[in-house]
């Protein structure tokens, strides 16, 4: 295959701008973003991250009713200063919220506005009221994100001199809205996390407890990063402000095995009694082999018609986790894996070489592309073998996939024919909503 390089120009994008962290604060129970952009520009990254991308919704103050500048020709000449203090005057009578954040985009930050200054006058008021600069030169939604949370941390949360509590910790992993199972992953790390003798603060989500969570970030024993990199910077900047350790863990877990050794290994860190992280692991291990035991039934007499290659297109955290996971419990070949997230390059080795130990004598080599036509491209010419070729991947897709005459699971954005309300294919039960959608696809010719 001939070496494919991406160029300075992108179609078919798989991620939004830095201002796509508006859905980072939408996120958080009570807080409400306040655009400080041009129009259209937050607009976009709702039908980006959100509407076109399992038709997550958008919340109380996200979607159509984000409070915006809508920077025009008068605020690029003369500032945009004034207006966005009449914004937030309105926004703060208007609507109801915990914790306001002001994400100030390209127009913004070109022309210099002090935006500090504006946002400071209603915090002397009072009011839980933060600024991000996250024009979308600075780069992608997930750098984005850890912008909007560091300035949490920093503006909203402070100082803290307080006691630790030691099963409390901070959980960091998929970027709200971004990663379209967010929520159900969520609440299954949650869920784990409490069964092994965890207290979670999650910070987003119906899990979360909105502010309260984020008040209690410094009071946690440790940080817990679930992600090849997004996070690992926050972490780095809780243990500099806080001194809290942090633990980071680059695979999603996915199945029994992954997921028990993920428990232990977050345990063995804590320090806590292994006890009750042990009768639990045991409780949700004979639950998942019990249904296991019953799919290989339908496994072992349809195996001839099943896929036995597949590749995987989207970003990092879930391209890593589910190419370990369906190489290493159900026996698939990776045949082409591409990350779509632009990592940042000095953490892109460390990325590559979690796919060189998939499972005992299984390994690949990871493609780092954004552009549409060349990812489309390196599926074209991926050698599935006999079978039926299996692509995961986003709705950008299909037309390659049908090409193939192979099947489609959207597992990333944009994701315009999945409907995601709380699904999650990680942890054990994850585990099992991946195989039954996997191959429900196979069976009914998706």
């Amino acid at each position: 295959m001939a070496e494919l390089k991406q160029t300075n120009t992108i179609v078919h994008p798989r991620y939004g701008c830095a201002i796509g962290a508006a859905y980072t604060v939408a996120a958080i129970p009570g807080g409400v973003p306040i655009a400080n952009c041009g129009p259209g520009c937050v607009d976009k990254q709702y039908f980006a991250l959100s509407g076109s991308n399992g038709f997550q919704g958008s919340g109380v103050a996200a979607g159509g009713d984000m409070p915006s500048v809508n920077f025009g020709e008068n605020e690029v000449v003369f500032g945009g200063a004034k207006k966005l203090d009449g914004l937030i005057k309105s926004a703060l009578k208007i609507v109801k919220g915990d914790l306001f954040v002001v994400l100030t985009g390209c127009s913004g930050e070109l022309i210099g506005d002090n935006v500090e200054s504006v946002v400071k006058a209603y915090k002397k008021q009072g009011y839980n009221i933060v600024f991000a600069d996250t024009a979308g030169f600075k780069g992608n939604n997930l750098r984005g994100h850890e912008i909007v949370v560091k300035a949490i941390i920093d503006q909203f949360v402070g100082d803290f001199k307080g006691r630790r509590r030691r099963t409390l910790i901070n959980l960091w992993a998929e970027v709200p809205y971004f990663n379209t199972f967010w929520r159900g992953d969520t609440a299954e790390l949650k869920r784990i996390l409490e069964g092994a003798g965890f207290e979670v603060n999650v910070l987003f989500g119906p899990q979360s407890a909105g502010i309260s969570e984020w008040q209690r970030i410094p009071r946690a024993s440790f940080n817990l990063v679930v992600s090849p990199w997004v996070g690992v910077g926050i972490a780095k900047h809780l243990e500099e402000k806080y001194g809290q350790p942090y633990l980071h863990i680059p695979v999603l877990p996915i199945g029994e095995e992954a997921t028990s050794a993920f428990l232990r290994k977050v345990v063995d860190f804590a320090g806590i009694d292994p006890q009750k992280a042990e009768r639990f692991i045991q409780t949700e291990a004979h639950e998942y082999y019990y249904y296991l035991e019953h799919f290989a039934d339908f496994f072992a007499e349809y195996w001839f018609g099943l896929p036995s290659r597949f590749a995987a297109v989207g970003d990092s955290a879930y391209n890593i986790a589910l190419t370990k996971f369906l190489s290493d419990q159900v026996g698939l070949i990776p045949v082409k894996q591409i990350i779509t997230d632009n990592p940042p390059e000095k953490k892109r080795d460390s990325i590559a070489a979690l796919y060189h130990d998939l499972t005992q004598g299984v390994e690949t080599d990871p493609v780092f592309l954004e552009d549409g036509y060349l990812i489309e491209q390196a599926l074209e010419e991926t050698d599935f073998g006999s079978g039926v070729p299996l692509i995961l991947g986003s709705s950008w897709e299909k037309d390659v996939a049908a090409k193939k005459k192979g099947l489609l699971l959207e597992v990333g954005t944009p994701a315009t024919e999945e409907v995601v309300i709380n699904r999650s294919y990680i942890g054990y039960r994850g585990a099992l909503t991946l195989l039954e959608n996997i191959y429900t696809a196979t069976v009914g010719g998706k």
